[in-house]
């Protein structure tokens, strides 16, 4: 490759250069940077193989990707800043210019310098968060040491951009080299701020970094926000305390009003608000209305621990499905526009948890499985998004996978020393033991949740969900008074707060209990009127196992037992684990008693057509919706038709069609 470039001549050489330095050089470019014979020097590239021939547009594009390199390596360094200055200039895009300006300049300039800057901000503004970090770096390269704003405050600023973008150990790196010079208290307790960001969840590894901010902070009220602020997450993730996160949160935001530093106060009181619901804090709308008051700072409005999010979780607990989505589906596109990458990772496991209550379960399950690639690929919140994704799991996709995942978050999150995130991986594995059937799995790990959450405050059961899933195994495995007092103790948190569907769920777990006692007919009363409450809430997946445990409670006693019903709402969530459950149970069950005489193959003569084509499908094995699609037409009119068979053979369920089916191939 070098040998062919030196076969090209000077011109054409320095033409190539400028091409190699551009970003995305076409003849236009090249043309406004001076090169005024681009067309028969790029010509000349092409005949020797350099540039690529077949049609590209305007685009100037080399035939390898090595050639451009080898040739911007090769040239001398007068050469390469003599190009990046003509592309200072050409360029079209302002952060472009920008950027072609300071590889072109050497040494501190104050106007390199604040161009720059505007550039990163532009970028920032795009929602390039990583962009705007590299930009700033090279501003604060060619800051004057006494220039105002000063070089420390604009890697600062770079650091802050590279957590947004999730590139955490670049931030970390920046705000340690800051730390070594930095004597300003406002630059030292800012880079401190980038250090525990940067640590994620795991504080506990930058526990001796507080001492040292509050330290820098002095009396200052602004700086004493800062770091009271991340004292609240302090209490919250290494003490496992709600009430000292809130107490540090509520102090953090006096600070922050007093010394008129809003977004601080709008993050404290954020955090104070999310504290105080999870403790059945009465306070908690009014604190969650403070967070969003006006002004706002657009970054913080829709950031991950922003009143945005506060407001989310408080929607989602009070069982405002509908406007829970809405409102978090606008935070995830607001942090995709403005590449935010850990709010996107947060927002997309939010989605999907608010998908997973509306018992959209696969749904759930593609919105979980992206969170957790995404975590993984940037190393943010892989414990969050690897539960979250054990609990879509286990309701829509492999219960296998779903255990794994629950243990593996269990034990990045003991290890981090998370009391909250070990409560939290301890009621995905417990869910998923529960679907795959180990009640007394369910147990241990259902309890050691009860008890954790005793310890750390929390006393709204709509935030964690799991206490029907201890509830229903506690009565598999014999311990019925436990259970009800679970029940009893779950219902009285759940009165105060009005959380109905936490009172539902309890609901059909109490009616388990008293199923248990051999109160049947109050038990199946309770069933139905969950069933129906549940779906009418919108909780789909919850009204499917209410279904579920209703067909179960009626094979004991005379009278229908089809599970139809069941299979046909987990069918309906996609939940395929259940829907699962609810066919291998079907199967298993004895037949049922009938009232009338068992319809022979010949009362299928007197079907219609549509009927006769119909019952044969479901004969096959067929669903409903494969029905539909196989004799194009709905849905409701397959149900209507079944309805209308099994009426004139006189039987109740799909399970009948079936028996008749085996009848006819043992003749």
């Amino acid at each position: 490759m070098l040998s062919r470039l030196e076969m090209l001549s000077d011109e054409a050489r320095r033409t190539l250069l400028v091409a190699s330095a551009g970003a995305r050089p076409t003849l236009a470019l090249l043309h406004a940077a001076g090169r005024d014979n681009a067309e028969s020097e790029t010509a000349q590239a092409a005949a020797l193989g350099l540039l690529a021939t077949e049609p590209e547009g305007p685009a100037v594009r080399f035939a390898h990707p090595l050639i451009s390199a080898a040739l911007y390596a090769e040239a001398p360094a007068q050469e390469r800043r003599a190009a990046h200055a003509a592309l200072s200039t050409a360029a079209f895009d302002p952060i472009e210019r920008a950027r072609h300006l300071a590889l072109a300049a050497s040494g501190a300039d104050p106007r390199v310098a604040a161009q720059l800057a505007e550039a990163a901000a532009q970028a920032r503004d795009r929602g390039a968060p990583s962009v705007a970090a590299s930009l700033g770096l090279l501003a604060a390269r060619h800051t004057p040491g006494d220039g105002v704003p000063g070089p420390d405050e604009r890697r600062l600023q770079a650091a802050e951009d590279a957590i947004t973008a999730g590139e955490v150990d670049l931030a970390r790196d920046i705000a340690r080299e800051v730390l070594t010079r930095a004597t300003v208290p406002a630059d030292r307790v800012r880079a401190w701020m980038v250090v525990i960001e940067s640590a994620g969840h795991a504080l506990g590894d930058v526990d001796a970094v507080f001492p040292q901010a509050l330290a820098d902070a002095g009396d200052d009220p602004r700086l004493l926000a800062l770091v009271h602020y991340q004292l609240a997450w302090r209490g919250l993730v290494v003490q496992g305390d709600f009430a000292q996160g809130r107490e540090e949160a509520a102090h953090a935001a006096q600070l922050a009003a007093r010394a008129g530093d809003r977004r601080t106060e709008i993050l404290a009181l954020a955090f104070q608000a999310q504290a105080e619901a999870l403790m059945g804090h009465a306070e908690a709308p009014a604190t969650i209305k403070r967070a969003l008051r006006e002004p706002q700072d657009p970054q913080v409005a829709c950031h991950h621990n922003g009143p945005g999010l506060a407001r989310f979780r408080w929607l989602l607990m009070s069982d405002q499905l509908a406007e829970a989505r809405t409102t978090v589906t606008a935070l995830l596109r607001e942090v995709r526009r403005r590449g935010m990458v850990e709010s996107e990772v947060h927002f997309l496991r939010l989605l999907a948890e608010t998908e997973l209550r509306s018992g959209h379960c696969g749904r759930a399950l593609d919105l979980a499985r992206e969170s957790l690639r995404m975590a993984r690929d940037t190393g943010i919140g892989t414990v969050a998004s690897a539960l979250l994704t054990s609990f879509a799991e286990a309701s829509g996709g492999d219960v296998d996978r779903a255990l794994a995942l629950a243990r593996e978050a269990l034990e990045h999150a003991e290890e981090d020393g998370d009391q909250m995130y070990v409560s939290r991986a301890l009621a995905a594995l417990g869910h998923a033991q529960f679907v795959a059937g180990d009640a007394p799995g369910t147990v241990r790990s259902l309890r050691r949740v009860r008890e954790l959450e005793q310890g750390l405050g929390i006393t709204d059961p709509a935030r964690g969900r799991w206490h029907g899933d201890l509830a229903e195994a506690l009565v598999q495995v014999g311990e019925v008074a436990e259970a009800q007092d679970v029940i009893d103790v779950t219902r009285e948190q759940a009165l105060r707060l009005g959380r109905e569907s936490v009172l539902a769920v309890v609901d059909r777990a109490e009616a388990l209990v008293r199923a248990r006692r051999g109160q049947h007919d109050a038990a199946l009363g309770q069933l139905t009127s969950a069933q129906d409450r549940l779906g009418k809430l919108g909780y789909g997946l919850e009204e499917a196992r209410a279904a579920f445990a209703l067909a179960a409670l009626r094979t004991r006693r005379p009278g229908p037992t089809s599970y139809d019903e069941a299979a046909r709402l987990f069918r309906r969530c996609r939940a395929l684990p259940w829907l699962r459950q609810a066919e291998a149970t079907a199967v298993a069950q004895p037949p049922e008693p009938v009232v009338s005489p068992t319809p022979t193959l010949d009362a299928l003569d007197g079907l219609a057509s549509m009927e006769r084509q119909v019952a044969a499908l479901v004969m096959e094995g067929a669903t409903n919706r494969e029905i539909a699609g196989r004799l194009f037409i709905s849905v409701k009119t397959v149900e209507a038709t079944l309805t209308r068979v099994y009426r004139k053979l006189g039987i109740r369920s799909r399970v009948d069609i079936v028996r008749l089916a085996a009848g006819r191939r043992t003749k």
